[in-house]
Order: structure tokens, then C-alpha cells, then sequence
């Protein structure tokens, strides 16, 4: 994650995970590695979800939105991350 970003569906492939609850266990596994790189003087960055209808930007969270406040659309672009040295 050093190298470039990803989002939870391309660590969950990689990762190799399936099943219903694999995005979430690897959501919290992110909120954890982000506190593990603070105390290396590194930092998770997030680049925010966004909605692909309208383009409304999320807030930068390490969670996946259901539906966009603005267009109610579900068709949202996940938030990516990344390992960056300070």
C-alpha cells in the first residue's frame, strides 16, 4: 500500500477474501493499520468515495456509503488508500 492505492474491492481480491462480511473485517483491519503507521511517523491517506452519477464527494472516511445524500444514487466509487511516509 506503500506503492499506491487501493480500494477495499481490489484488497479484498488480493487478499483473496469472499464472503458477505469481507469488506467490513477489512475496513477495520484499515482503521487499525492506521493507527499502526501513525506511531511509524507514516499516515493512511484516503482519497474520498465519490458518487458516479453526480459527482458529489464524500467525506475522507474508512467506511463504503450506501447511497449519495445529493442523488440518492447507489452508484458510488469506493475510497481508496494508501501508505504515506511523513
Amino acid at each position: 500500500m506503500e506503492e499506491r492505492d487501493y480500494s477495499v474491492s481490489e484488497l479484498a481480491m488480493l487478499l483473496e477474501m469472499r464472503g458477505k462480511g469481507s469488506k467490513k473485517v477489512i475496513l477495520e483491519d484499515l482503521k487499525a493499520i492506521a493507527n499502526i503507521v501513525k506511531r511509524e511517523g507514516k499516515a493512511l491517506l484516503i482519497q474520498p468515495a465519490q458518487c458516479r452519477k453526480c459527482g458529489f464527494v464524500f467525506k475522507p472516511e474508512i467506511k463504503i456509503p450506501g447511497k449519495c445524500p445529493k442523488c440518492r444514487s447507489e452508484w458510488i466509487e469506493e475510497p481508496r488508500f494508501k501508505i504515506e511516509t511523513r
